[in-house]
């Protein structure tokens, strides 16, 4: 099948929101986590996926952080504001692809990790 212009970054290797192509910085993560997967089909779904910077790998596993429909940052009340200038996160930070294939896996994050 044809291969999106997202799925070719994503193999590439280049961070979904920051740009950084250092392998070292970056972590294949998930919007919803393979355990809550019903299938290896939905587990290796390239849609539930984003290649992310460590610092926002880890807020976004954690709950700190989710993307709206149009990729755009929702951040949450239990992340500090005054850490945000030092991650480099502001309310403008989005992904810099985004697919309408992804919304289903935001919703299910959005829904059941990020924290409001």
């Amino acid at each position: 099948g044809r291969v999106s212009k997202g799925a070719v970054r994503l193999l590439e290797g280049t961070g979904a929101v920051t740009g950084i192509t250092i392998p070292q910085l970056l972590r294949a993560s998930h919007a919803k986590p393979w355990a809550e997967c019903e299938s290896d089909v939905e587990r290796l779904n390239v849609y539930n996926g984003f290649l992310l910077s460590a610092h926002l790998d880890a807020l976004f596993d954690s709950g700190l952080i989710s993307f709206d429909d149009s990729g755009l940052i929702i951040i949450s009340s239990k992340l500090p504001t005054a850490e945000l200038c030092q991650l480099g996160i502001d309310h403008k930070t989005s992904l810099r692809w985004i697919d309408n294939r992804h919304h289903p896996f935001l919703a299910w994050h959005r829904e059941k990790v990020f924290l409001q």
